[in-house]
This record gives structure tokens, C-alpha cells and sequence, in this order.
């Protein structure tokens, strides 16, 4: 982002950033409660990882599968086996990357309000 960015330049980083895959990947009840099972149990496998909830482990593999498409999560495989984890760094930077793009966007169209 330049120095001192127009409106349209900021605008344009504003729904490129926050139009991805990311951030739909989040909108789902489904994969915000894969993370919270990550969160719990750490490195899983899909069968851990569906154990604790109602869908079908087909579903939950692929919810896994777009969730790492998304940069959410990150797989290894090991013999027969799949492991996902949270790929924290790569969540951190999107989001820095939003705070930064957002921190811009402030200025040019959303004062502080006076109370």
C-alpha cells in the first residue's frame, strides 16, 4: 500500500483482502468448530477430529480440505493417515495483513465519532 493511497486504491485492497477464501472458510459453524477441536486436541487426524462432532466424516474431511485450500490449516500425511493442524503463522500474517489494510481505510472514511 502506498504512502498516502486514494480512496480507490484502498477500496480495492479493502475487497481483495477481505473477498478470499479466508474468510469464508470462517463462516461455516462446521469449520469454526474443527478449529476448536484442533484447539483441544492439537495435531489430528479426520477420525479425532470427527469423534467429537454430528457430521459424517466424509464431510468433515472435506470441510478439512477447503480449510486448508483457505490457509487455515496445514496437512501431513503419514502412511494411511492425514494429520491437520492450525497453521498458525499463516493466520497471523492474513490477519496483520488486515489490520494493515484496515488501518488505512480508517482514515479516509470513518472518523472518529464524537461522545
Amino acid at each position: 500500500m502506498p504512502k498516502h493511497p486514494t480512496r480507490e486504491q484502498v477500496a480495492n485492497a479493502c475487497m481483495e483482502i477481505l473477498d478470499t477464501g479466508f474468510f469464508r472458510a470462517l463462516c461455516e459453524p462446521v469449520r469454526v468448530e474443527i478449529l476448536r477441536q484442533l484447539i483441544l486436541k492439537g495435531r489430528s487426524d479426520v477420525n479425532t477430529i470427527a469423534e467429537g462432532m454430528p457430521q459424517d466424516r466424509s464431510v468433515i474431511a472435506r470441510h478439512l480440505q477447503l480449510m486448508e485450500r483457505a490457509g487455515l490449516l496445514h496437512s501431513q500425511t503419514q502412511g494411511r493417515h492425514t494429520f491437520y493442524e492450525i497453521d498458525g503463522p499463516a493466520i497471523v500474517s492474513r490477519m496483520s495483513s488486515v489490520t494493515s489494510v484496515l488501518q488505512s481505510l480508517v482514515p479516509m472514511c470513518c472518523p472518529p465519532v464524537e461522545r
